[in-house]
């Protein structure tokens, strides 16, 4: 099968791989849309592993419904790219995404299986779910983004009234700054170093002011919106400035929701969070329970998250698509691939 490769530094390369074999009872799904995701943004920048097929943000139809008799041959469904273990406390507790073995076997996410950008996956039989009537491809694509998003607002836990602030206008951050709305924060902020990104999430609606994160004067504009800090601070980001930026912009008592991954060590003031008492929380992927939720919301019109889609490409353009969304320079926020264009 035609498939994109990553085979070194930013550099994509489109070959024919062998179709991957499906294990006992596995789902045979055809890609029909894949999503380029802000941790597949780290992998391209790294080159790292050569030869991985990214793309776990994915929608296609079944080819074999394997052990599923619940699945027809040619239904739309998406699926959790996870590869939870089932036994162990995080599994049994209903957190899955914090169990040892989660990412280890992850479609798109490991060399052991091959993820969207390439025209098939495998993909294990409890993790698939059905497409439902009125939802579309491009949504169904989406529903992972939005399933992580969801996660960190929960562990936000935000009040009606409360002040926001996210840190990064990536697709995370915009869909944080949509649920952080929905739960009834009276003011969502958005801090980003590329203006049009920032002006986009204004334009969007999800967020009521925007911060350029390059200012001088940005932390005393904090102050002066919020008078003694935010509540809860979003970071969507992960690097050492964004995270300082979240500790110090984050009021006394209140809570940081670190969601942006740092693929190395940071340097970040804890004497700030230690003074003002600051919870620092992490979040990492979603539940089943939360992916399916998004799922719900999306068919029942509860949220629009085809608004966040800038582009569609075929995988001839996907080089062309991450050196864009790595430029800092560009406002798209969301790219999908789709294999027969």
């Amino acid at each position: 099968m035609r498939a994109v490769a990553l085979v070194d530094k930013r550099k994509f390369e489109v070959k024919e791989i062998k179709k991957p074999t499906p294990k006992k009872g596995e789902v045979v799904i055809e890609i029909l849309k894949t999503g380029i995701c802000g941790s597949d943004l780290h992998y391209f920048e790294m080159g790292e592993p050569k030869g991985l097929i990214l793309g776990h943000e994915f929608c296609g139809k079944v080819v074999d419904p394997g052990s599923r008799k619940d699945l027809k041959v040619g239904e739309l469904v998406t699926a959790l790219p996870i590869s939870p273990c089932g036994e162990c406390s995080a599994c049994k507790s209903g957190n899955p995404q914090y169990c040892r073995k989660t990412w280890s076997d992850a479609v798109g996410l490991s060399l052991t299986r091959p993820g969207g950008l390439g025209e098939v996956v495998c993909v294990r039989p409890d993790m698939v779910l059905k497409l439902p009537k009125g939802v579309t491809e491009e949504e169904m694509a989406m529903v992972e983004p939005t399933a992580v998003a969801l996660h960190a607002i929960h562990l936000a836990n935000i009040k009606v009234g409360q002040k926001i602030l996210v840190i990064g206008g990536g697709v995370i951050g915009l869909l944080c700054a949509m649920f952080a709305k929905k739960e009834g924060a009276s003011f969502v902020a958005l801090s980003e170093t590329n203006p049009k990104r920032g002006k986009k999430s204004l334009k969007l609606k999800v967020a009521d002011k925007y911060y350029d994160a390059k200012n001088e004067t940005v932390m005393a504009d904090f102050m002066k919106d919020t008078e003694d800090g935010f509540d809860i601070v979003i970071d969507c980001c992960g690097n050492s400035n964004a995270v300082t930026s979240a500790i110090c912009a984050t009021k006394p008592g209140g809570m940081v929701i670190l969601v942006g991954v740092a693929m190395a060590p940071i340097s970040i003031p804890t004497v700030v969070a230690v003074m003002n008492e600051l919870k620092l929380q992490g979040a990492i992927g979603y539940t089943k329970d939360e992916f399916e939720m998004c799922i719900h919301l999306m068919a029942t019109k509860q949220i629009n998250v085809k608004k966040f889609i800038d582009d569609v490409v075929s995988f001839d353009q996907v080089q062309e698509a991450y050196e864009r969304l790595t430029s800092g320079k560009d406002d798209a926020v969301k790219i999908l691939v789709d294999p027969k264009l």
